[in-house]
Parts: structure tokens; sequence; C-alpha cells
């Protein structure tokens, strides 16, 4: 389990869960991944430095839909780099995406060596999805983590996005979920 938590904070949260197994998680480039590859790199890098034990990275989602798949390659290669062995996610942003663009989101991930691919950043305008799941889980492959974020509320929402091939899962609604109630709707 990890928390997620913007960059500013990672040294802090690192410092008040050093006793424990919750990692800390933060987010590069985000909500757009209109950073350049340096600038992410090099947030990565510090990120990991404070001690963040997982970063996720935004796509540079402008070069997606322009169609530049190696800018996105390569950007999400300088943050695989820039992570040294550190787990990292890529958060495509299913809900701004076509297939074809969600497959060539994937393929580049696979590409430059990241961990997992992730539906979303819960910025946008949805999130996880049962079809994104499983367009997700059938390009990666099976060694690939894949990630539904946003829009698990339940139980039976979790247990769904497992089925479609999702091997974690992120929401803010952790807590009424282990209680067995359906998380309010607000937001996605």
């Amino acid at each position: 389990m990890s928390v997620c938590i913007n960059p500013t904070w990672v040294a802090y949260a690192a410092q008040k869960l050093a006793d424990n197994d919750v990692k800390v998680c933060t987010v590069i480039g985000f909500p757009l991944g209109a950073n350049t590859s340096v600038v992410k790199a090099y947030e990565a890098s510090e990120a990991i430095k404070n001690g963040a034990d997982e970063v996720d990275m935004v796509i540079n989602i402008g070069a997606a839909k322009a169609g530049n798949w190696d800018l996105v390659a390569s950007d999400i290669a300088a943050v695989v780099a820039a992570a040294d062995g550190v787990t990292t996610k890529v958060i495509i942003e299913t809900s701004l995406l076509t297939d074809e663009e969600k497959v060539q989101a994937c393929q580049s991930a696979v590409k430059a060596g990241a961990d997992f691919v992730k539906t979303s950043t819960g910025f946008s305008t949805a999130g996880a999805t049962i079809d994104d799941i499983k367009l997700m889980r059938k390009t990666v492959g099976p060694d690939m983590g894949v990630k539904a974020s946003g829009g698990v509320r339940s139980i039976a929402d979790a247990e769904a996005m497992i089925a479609a091939g999702a091997t974690r899962l992120g929401t803010s609604n952790g807590v009424d979920i282990m209680k067995g109630n359906i998380a309010d709707a607000g937001g996605y």
C-alpha cells in the first residue's frame, strides 16, 4: 500500500511513515505531463532523494495527442532512468485518449521500461473503466502492472477492476470499501 502525495510533502511523509509499511508515492509532471523531460527526471530524482518509494509520472498528453510517440517514450524513459529501480507508474490519462492512443501510450511505457501503466490522475474528466483496464492489460501483457485509478467506490468495483486485469487500485475510498460501503460518487 502507498499514499500518493504532492512532491512538497514527500520528506515529511517519509519521516512520519518511517516505522510503517505504507510506502510514499508522489506524482511527476502533474497534472498534464507538460514539463520537459529534464524537469521530470530532476523532479523524480529529487522526490526519491526526499524519501519517495514510488513515483507516478504523467505522460506528455500534448505530445500523445499530436502523435509524437518518440517524445512520449523518451519522456517516460528519462523518468524511469532517474528513478533508478524505484517503482515507476506511468499515468496515461485514459479519459483524454482514443483507444489507439491508449495502446500507443502503453507501448511507450513498456518500451521505456516502466513498472506500471495507470489510468488517471484524478484531476481530469473520468477515472478507470473496465474496458480501459482490459485494453491496457492486453497491450502490456501479463508481466507489467496495471493500475486502475479513479471510480473504484465499492468491493464490487474493486473486484471488477481486478478481474479485468488490474494489479493495483487507486482510490480515495479505501475506508468505505473495506467497511463494505459504497462510497459517495462525488468527483469520479
